[in-house]
């Protein structure tokens, strides 16, 4: 009978800072795996802190309540498969990103991380030391190399290991989601099981951090690239891998292949898991928004409702003189749809009020955007005065587009602690819609079918500030602004270049002045679910205060 080597992957949600809780779910993880007879659990990177933990990992008192975490962990799980997971490690040469592994009741090895990802939304060069390239480990019959996270998208780490008689590679990661990621991680590892002729376990984290969210996916890999296992995304997944040993040496076997949604369902799927996990593990189980009768307020409403259940979500409306009936109707529709509770708050009284207070102060001018952001402001007022008693999170409601050339009022419409959709461009808050409108999954908590009416998606955007207001009086047509900023944003294209793809020049110089002069707005705003490469806040850090403007 051919040898055989059994391994339980435990695809978890680790919560950052709650060593004692991700202990717990490691431990849960290892007796299961017990139960089904495996040869070792293996658990992600950083599971037993989170990730990420970013400074919070430099307090010595953290990471000492970490290790001995670990080393009960290890006298928990004596009697049973080995257990992998990944924690830090400190001693006098320095403080490690680590993967632990025991077995028998002690720590048999660690993999300490050498290559310290400095980029995106990484910084672990000012954080961690990086470790020797680890050899590898034996476990029952067979030796295994672990290169954490960024170590397997180098080939001297891997080909160390191979040459110092690893058999299989086992890639524990902190690996967050962006628009196509599954697909670059997947070429980096094919390249190593090409390289080095291994056997691979990319196994990943799950579950939301700030602004991150860990995608899981995780997947084995056989010599040649072939794909033998593929865990679903976003959700927790506990799967059993046999490898087999042949004439060729170590396979695994085929098993689960989850497959993997397109690029709406993933993105839709992020924001929702990123506010479920935002909100649940700070301890919040009710949000609150004010609900305009426009398509950004209805489809984080939507994102809301799916997250944590409609019974939890309250919009708001808050009309003024200047609010449509339409407005009024598609706001009442939408919160019909979803299921959630529907208030209507008028401004028009303490609108007149301030109105009042700033009339010496305002007199001989003309009325404008002071006047303007004054509605937004006393929205933003009460709004929080509602989520102070209440006790629900308010939601900020701003895409992308508005972001990024601040069509937004600071204190305002930016008030609130989470954004789900900060880093969604106006134009897939349209087509987002109408995916949600025509999908439903079991992760989703809010009713099936058409949740977002059709008027809200088709209607011309206004913030409804002053007499028949649209948004492409203040702004470019949101397809033209929308290529522009990606150009200027993810691209980091010059003025022109993105001129010569057929936009005017004047219009692109705009653009340009407005993103660069809202930076200030950005500093102040709410964390939002990560979506792009260059997300606003850790994937795009620029200054305040910044005169420089393309000459170009």
């Amino acid at each position: 009978m051919a040898e055989r080597f059994r391994l339980s992957l435990a695809q978890l949600n680790a919560t950052v800072g709650a060593i004692d809780a991700n202990v717990a779910k490691a431990r849960a993880a290892w007796e299961a795996g017990r139960a089904a007879g495996v040869d070792m659990v293996a658990l992600p990177e950083m599971f037993v802190t989170g990730y990420q933990t970013q400074d919070l990992i430099l307090k010595p008192a953290f990471t000492a309540h970490a290790m001995r975490a670990v080393e009960a962990l290890a006298l928990d799980c004596a009697e049973g498969p080995a257990l992998a997971i990944g924690a830090p490690w400190r001693d006098e040469s320095g403080l490690y990103n680590a993967y632990w592994i025991l077995a028998g009741g002690k720590v048999v090895a660690r993999a300490l991380k050498h290559h310290l990802p400095n980029d995106d939304v990484f910084d672990e060069e000012r954080l961690f030391t990086a470790g020797p390239v680890s050899g590898p480990y034996r476990i029952g019959p067979l030796r295994i190399g672990s290169p954490v996270c960024e170590d397997g998208w180098y080939d001297d780490v891997t080909e160390t290991l191979a040459e110092t008689g690893a058999e299989m590679l086992l890639i524990p990661n902190g690996s967050p989601y962006r628009r196509h990621k599954l697909d670059l991680r997947m070429n980096h590892m094919v390249a190593r099981v090409v390289e080095t002729g291994l056997p691979l376990v990319y196994l990943n984290m799950v579950g939301g951090q700030d602004d991150q969210v860990f995608d899981g996916a995780s997947f084995v890999l056989n010599p040649g690239g072939e794909v033998a296992v593929m865990l679903p995304p976003f959700e927790e997944a506990q799967a059993e891998v046999v490898f087999e040993r042949g004439e060729e040496g170590w396979r695994a076997l085929p098993g689960p292949r989850a497959p993997q949604p397109d690029d709406w369902e993933q993105d839709y799927h992020a924001m929702v898991l990123s506010l479920r996990d935002y909100l649940g593990k700070s301890g919040i189980g009710r949000v609150l928004l004010g609900l305009s009768g426009g398509i950004d307020s209805a489809l984080v409403a939507a994102i809301a409702a799916d997250a944590i259940g409609p019974g939890n979500v309250r919009g708001v409306m808050l009309p003024s003189r200047f609010t449509s009936q339409g407005s009024l109707d598609d706001a009442a529709d939408v919160a019909g749809r979803l299921g959630i509770r529907l208030d209507t708050l008028p401004i028009s009284g303490p609108q007149e009020a301030v109105g009042m207070a700033l009339a010496p102060f305002f007199a001989g001018t003309e009325p404008g955007i002071a006047e303007e952001n004054i509605q937004s402001r006393l929205r933003g007022l009460l709004l929080m005065a509602l989520s102070n008693k209440g006790g629900e999170m308010l939601l900020t409601t701003g895409n992308k587009s508005e972001m990024a050339v601040g069509y937004a009022t600071i204190y305002g419409d930016m008030a609130g602690g989470y954004n789900p959709i900060k880093d969604l461009y106006k134009t897939r808050v349209f087509q987002t819609c109408r995916w949600r409108n025509l999908n439903h999954r079991p992760w989703m908590l809010a009713p099936a079918g058409e949740v977002i009416p059709p008027a809200i998606i088709d209607k011309p955007p206004s913030a409804e500030l002053r007499e028949n207001q649209k948004d492409e009086d203040s702004l470019p047509p949101y397809p033209v602004l929308d290529a522009i900023l990606e150009a200027l944003v993810e691209e980091e294209r010059s003025v022109p270049e993105i001129v010569a793809m057929g936009y005017d020049r004047a219009t692109v110089k705009r653009v340009e002045g407005l993103l660069y002069g809202a930076e200030w707005k950005r500093f102040q705003s709410a964390p939002g679910t990560r979506l792009t490469t260059r997300a606003f806040w850790l994937d795009r850090r620029y200054p305040i205060v910044n005169r420089w403007r393309d000459g170009g």
